[in-house]
């Protein structure tokens, strides 16, 4: 839950807000909507997804930004983990080409 006056993070059952004072609503959680939620926690939408891995898989210029997305280029918590994740998965993706090839090699010989 998030407080609709500061959109500080707020602990489940919180009756003020520690971060600006404010006295929340008991029925705050229920008509919280994106709209409130601070542009660091906004979700992305499903275009937002496919437009980040179209971005993505463009060699060298979409690897260079995927690094920048995955070591803080954007304020987004979620195009950070998003772009992490990706990150990770072309890691195991090259090792696995690596191995693939060296057995190929291995076993040519």
């Amino acid at each position: 839950m998030y407080c609709q006056n500061c959109g500080n993070k707020l602990n489940d059952g919180a009756d003020v807000c520690l971060n600006c004072g404010k006295q929340l609503k008991k029925s705050q959680g229920q008509n919280f909507n994106v709209q409130n939620i601070p542009y660091e926690y906004k979700p992305i939408s499903m275009w937002g997804y496919f437009g980040y891995e179209l971005l993505f898989m463009i060699p060298i210029v979409g690897w260079i930004l995927l690094i920048v997305f995955a070591l803080g280029g954007s304020s987004n918590v979620n195009v950070k983990n998003f772009a992490r994740s990706y990150f990770c998965i072309l890691i195991i993706i090259i090792v696995l080409i690596i191995l693939i090839g060296g057995l190929g090699v291995a076993a040519s010989i």
